[in-house]
């Protein structure tokens, strides 16, 4: 059985597309993957996620413990057919959930208690607790138990994390057996240059069939994290994956193309759109707004997602102004699409040689407001 093999097929600077072959099909990236926490990306049907050029995707391994249970799962015959999803998948192992839920765990070297934030039941994760699970639900990719301090942590709270991680990254290569999974590390550190270098050089002697940069977007400033990923990310193994975790604006996640990322993770598509929040190739605009009752243009007169085809915003506002959960299937469905069309537009940009000129663009238009611009009204 094979794991995930990757072959870069063109550069830019750092920035590289890659084919990324897996037991479930090929991804290119640099490739975005949407966030299917509880083994569904929120709203959507795996047709449409596909339709919208994702190829892989991510579940969590704490949620999925909680509910249903990756026994469950196992008998169901593993995460992909439990879900219907044909492509690739890659299962956080719980480490987010070590910051995220702070005030819900207790944090020791052989693991971390949970107290669960559904019904107060405690739940136990070691590192080969997480291997058992991520490996009976068959994910693509499995990722290491993690220690992610919050950003602003002082530098001993940082360096005991980054030592405890390094551990448990050791016991979770030992303790993972599935021939036809592949195991990734994850680099912590902090902003800490030196505390992010040290790790990536350890990590990168171990084996590990992929590198992920962790504990960024949790509360830095935004400058020190992308000095973190655009130093750190070259000195990872050039022939293996590299991933940003939890990292979504369109800028940030160009960012990280530029310093030779290949996948990236966040909820920010699927939340915002919850919210109200789109993302267009003009900038941001929140259907909510009163400018758009009788506005009727789509959300992005360049986009061909479904939504777009179909609807046009006053529609769209009218549905989330009166609180239909149609409204969250259709701005999920166009965020999920927009963030599909930066990545193939960064692919693109890559093999012709004009990334930077691209990602520029891409950063200029991100914060604008379509509503805003006398172009568009």
């Amino acid at each position: 059985m094979m794991r995930c093999d990757l072959v870069v097929t063109a550069s830019d600077g750092h920035a590289r597309v890659c084919v990324l072959t897996t037991p479930h099909g090929e991804v290119e990236t640099p490739a975005f993957m949407p966030v299917g926490t509880a083994a569904a990306v929120k709203t959507l049907t795996p047709a449409e996620v596909v339709a919208s050029g994702a190829r892989m995707i991510l579940a969590n391994t704490y949620h999925l413990m909680l509910r249903p249970g990756a026994e469950l799962i196992a008998r169901a015959g593993g995460l992909h057919r439990f879900m219907s999803w044909p492509g690739a998948i890659l299962t956080d192992s719980g480490g987010y959930q070590v910051f995220s839920l702070a005030e819900r765990r207790k944090l020791d070297d052989d693991g971390v208690t949970f107290s669960s934030h559904i019904d107060g039941s405690r739940h136990r994760l070691t590192p080969e607790r997480t291997m058992e699970i991520e490996q009976a639900l068959g994910a693509d990719v499995a990722m290491v138990l993690d220690e992610c301090p919050p950003g602003g942590a002082s530098r001993d709270v940082v360096a005991h994390a980054v030592r405890r991680t390094s551990a448990w990254a050791r016991r979770c290569l030992a303790a993972h057996t599935r021939p036809d999974q592949s195991l990734f590390a994850i680099v912590q550190g902090g902003t800490f240059l030196d505390l992010r270098m040290e790790h990536a050089a350890e990590l990168s002697e171990l084996g590990f069939d992929g590198h992920a940069l962790g504990g960024l977007s949790v509360g830095e400033p935004r400058e020190e994290m992308s000095a973190v990923v655009s130093a750190v990310t070259p000195a990872l193994p050039a022939d293996r994956p590299r991933y940003l975790m939890g990292v979504g604006t369109e800028a940030d996640i160009l960012e990280g193309v530029a310093s030779g990322v290949d996948l990236f993770d966040c909820v920010l598509p699927t939340r915002n759109a919850r919210n109200g929040q789109v993302f267009t190739s003009a900038g941001r605009l929140a259907i909510r707004n009163a400018r758009y009752r009788e506005d009727p243009r789509p959300l992005d007169e360049t986009c061909d997602c479904a939504t777009c085809r179909t609807f046009d915003r006053r529609y769209l506002r009218h549905l989330f102004t009166v609180g239909d959960i149609l409204a969250h299937r259709l701005l999920t469905l166009h965020n999920v699409h927009h963030y599909g069309r930066v990545m193939a537009g960064a692919r693109a940009a890559i093999r012709a040689g004009t990334f930077e000129s691209y990602r520029r663009d891409v950063a200029a238009t991100m914060n604008k407001d379509p509503g805003n611009d006398p172009e568009l009204c």
